[in-house]
């Protein structure tokens, strides 16, 4: 079953952790000094904040998969979409190990389609993701770096 993914950039991780967790009545399943995740079933929404974006607000959309063959049914429609897909594959991002692909619908906005296969004690580094979109003109919360190919985007 597919959930919505949702990264926010903050500038206060304790101030909008306590914030989330009263409007989803719910702590963070997930904390780390610079990032939390909330793994909600109603809505079913994988939620995550950071400081690491380089301003407040909208870092990217997405959509999470549970196996791998769900990863490749949702690769059919994004391909669809229209656009430029970025097969990023094997990477490290969020404290998580998964498998993602970018692209960016027309308003500007990043969505990664992705299934987490484990976690990581580091962040990431946005190391070998050098084609991925994001949402923002600088690099995004979550290790996607600019496209080397396009100039300043819109926001991920």
């Amino acid at each position: 079953m597919k959930r919505l993914h949702v990264h926010v950039s903050v500038e206060d991780l304790s101030d909008s952790i306590h914030f989330y967790s009263a409007l989803f009545a719910a702590q963070p399943s997930v904390i780390k000094s610079d990032y939390a995740k909330w793994m909600l079933d109603d809505p079913r929404v994988n939620f995550a904040i950071s400081t690491r974006g380089r301003e407040p607000g909208l870092d990217h959309l997405g959509i999470q998969v549970e196996s791998s063959g769900e990863l490749q049914e949702v690769y059919a429609p994004l391909r669809q979409a229209g656009g430029n897909v970025v097969e990023q594959g094997q990477t490290t991002c969020c404290y998580a190990k998964s498998e993602k692909s970018w692209i960016e619908d027309p308003a500007g906005i990043a969505w990664e389609t992705f299934h987490t296969t484990g976690e990581s004690t580091v962040y990431g580094d946005g190391t070998g993701e050098n084609g991925a979109r994001i949402a923002h003109e600088t690099q995004s919360a979550c290790c996607a770096p600019s496209a080397a190919s396009k100039p300043s985007a819109a926001c991920c």
